[in-house]
């Protein structure tokens, strides 16, 4: 079975569902609230291990019942975590999420205390190599030291670490915030020239296959020399949290299962789109039989 190896960011999300966006400087009293784990890397490791591929995680979590929670979860979920780093000077990082319910999106604030996770002497050879450029120095020393590997990179931000990860990447995935941000152009989704001349740019900076994740529109990508978008599947969304997420680890489960490059957009978008029918970033992975019922020929 092939090796997939995901290496970066993993926290512990505390989500509060609300019926609508809360007004600066009120009160507000919420009804629930889903905590489960978070972070790009680790859950798409998480859905990875549920779908039944060989994954291990790279990270750094504390020795703090949070971390523990996360182990328990990576366990569940069958992710090899023997190359997890447990750091007792450190705390595992939590991000807390407003959802707004009546749109189905989500703001996330969190905080990660400054840290590098120690050298780790890997024995396998990866045959898929995710990162999120949390973890810069690992990253760059396992995609380099092993370039037989599909290298993929979930481009959320764009410090200069995560750049420079993004120019020796097979593939850059990256969300539509961090194209405009990165190209300083806007999408003007009425012109077809804007997304070309995005695309473009980015083309210019990044040698790997570009996919840009448009939330609910979908994915733009360039096959055979044509500018594609693939659109997403109509969905009453409550809550994009680890949309993404699994969209990444969809997309590599998809390509080492030896599925064409559409036919792993077509995929990984579906894998997104079903996940915000549901709150919480692990909660809302769905199963293989859920994407199913909207791609029949998925195995």
């Amino acid at each position: 079975m092939k090796k997939i190896v995901c290496i970066g960011l993993a926290n512990y999300d505390i989500t509060m569902p609300l019926d609508s966006f809360p007004i600066e400087n009120t009160k507000n009293r919420i009804e629930e609230v889903i905590e489960c784990g978070g972070g790009p890397a680790s859950t798409a490791a998480y859905t990875l291990g549920k779908w039944g591929a060989n994954v291990f995680f790279l990270g750094v979590i504390g020795n703090d019942l949070y971390g523990n929670i996360l182990k328990e979860e990576f366990k569940s979920a069958n992710v090899n975590i023997d190359f997890l780093e447990i750091n007792d000077s450190f705390s595992t990082p939590v991000s807390h999420i407003i959802v707004n319910k009546e749109k189905g999106t989500r703001t996330t604030l969190t905080y990660r205390k400054p840290i590098v996770m120690n050298p780790v002497s890997f024995p396998y050879h990866p045959d898929y190599i995710l990162t999120d450029g949390q973890e810069y120095a690992l990253s760059k020393k396992m995609i380099l030291e092993n370039k037989e590997a599909v290298s993929i990179i979930d481009a959320g931000r764009t410090e200069d670490t995560i750049l420079e990860l993004c120019t020796f990447c097979d593939y850059v995935i990256c969300s539509k915030d961090f194209a405009e941000k990165v190209t300083g152009l806007s999408f003007d989704f009425a012109d077809n020239t804007s997304l070309q001349n995005i695309y473009l740019k980015l083309k210019d900076k990044f040698k790997g296959h570009i996919i840009v994740t448009l939330e609910a529109k979908g994915c733009l990508y360039e096959q055979d020399g044509e500018l594609k978008i693939m659109t997403s599947l109509v969905i009453d969304a409550v809550d994009s949290t680890g949309a993404g997420d699994i969209f990444h680890g969809a997309f590599v489960y998809a390509l080492s299962n030896g599925y064409d490059f559409e036919k792993c957009l077509q995929i990984s978008n579906t894998a997104g789109a079903v996940s915000t029918k549901r709150i919480g970033g692990r909660y809302s992975v769905p199963t293989k039989e859920e994407v199913r019922e909207y791609i029949h020929d998925f195995r």
